[in-house]
Formats: structure tokens, C-alpha cells, sequence
């Protein structure tokens, strides 16, 4: 072989090597282009976000379906305002409750949605109705101590 067909032989092979690479990071990015529809905006109040923050998973029965977008506050109604995006293939009725879960006992927060049964479904910049704020441990536990000094107090004498 001469040099010339050589380094077309390795040219070719880099070549391959490459397209085979950003084929996986497609794959591993999910960014097939078939399976993506457009993702579309919702809306929810919250009384208490808790750690939420931007970037947090939106999920249903425990699978991805969206990323928060934006937290803001609400001056009119004096609640945090949680704006998320949900992936297009995936539509939730309009009676679809939000809540704000923990991944663990300390992990991250992330918004769950848990479908209704309403036939009729959210359509782009609808607000989610029903929802229950974070549920704050350091609250949990001193309302905890409270009702146990509460306790001692009001216990007969013997």
C-alpha cells in the first residue's frame, strides 16, 4: 500500500470514529430528533416553595417530564409562582394536582404532578389549580416540640 491510501484508510476511520461519538452523545443527551415535540408552559402558586429552585425536575409517577422554568413572587396574591415547562408528548388533564416533593428525606425538590380524571387537558400557559406547598421539616418538628411542652404542661401533678 502506498502512503496515500493509507491515510485515506485513517481519515476514513477518525471519520466513522467521530460520527460514532456524537451519535451517543445524541443518544445519551436524548436528543433524538424524532422522539422531541415541543415542550410547552405551565403554571402554579405555591404558599411555601420550600428549596425549590429553577432547573428542578417536573415529574409524574416518578418520571422526568418537564424542568421548572421560573420561581417569582406574586404581589397580587402573596404566593410563589412556579412556571414549568412539560415535554409535548405528555398531557395532563385540567383537574391535575401539583405538589412539591423531596427526593428522600433530605434530598432535592421537585415539582409532582399527579393527573385527574377530567377529559379535557392544560393547554400552553394554563395555571395548575390544585396544589400543596413544600412541607417544611424545621415547621414539622417544632410543631412537634410545641405540642409535647404542651403536654407536660397540662399533666396532673402526682
Amino acid at each position: 500500500m502506498n502512503r496515500t491510501v493509507l491515510d485515506l484508510w485513517v481519515g476514513v476511520f477518525v471519520a466513522m470514529g467521530i460520527a460514532a461519538l456524537l451519535f451517543l452523545a445524541l443518544k445519551v443527551g436524548s436528543i433524538s430528533g424524532s422522539e422531541i415535540q415541543s415542550p410547552y408552559t405551565l403554571k402554579a402558586r405555591f404558599d411555601n416553595i420550600g428549596g425549590l429552585k429553577a432547573r428542578a425536575p417536573v415529574k409524574s409517577s416518578g418520571v422526568v417530564v418537564g424542568r421548572v422554568s421560573e420561581i417569582r413572587y406574586d404581589a397580587e396574591h402573596f404566593q410563589a409562582e412556579v412556571v414549568f415547562s412539560v415535554d409535548g408528548r405528555y398531557k395532563f388533564p385540567v383537574d391535575t394536582f401539583a405538589n412539591i416533593n423531596t427526593s428522600g428525606l433530605l434530598g432535592e425538590q421537585y415539582l409532582g404532578l399527579e393527573p385527574g380524571g377530567e377529559d379535557k387537558t392544560l393547554q400552553p400557559g394554563d395555571e395548575v389549580r390544585k396544589t400543596q406547598s413544600a412541607i417544611v421539616l424545621e415547621k414539622l418538628i417544632s410543631q412537634f416540640m410545641f405540642n409535647k411542652a404542651a403536654e407536660g404542661e397540662s399533666a396532673p401533678a402526682k
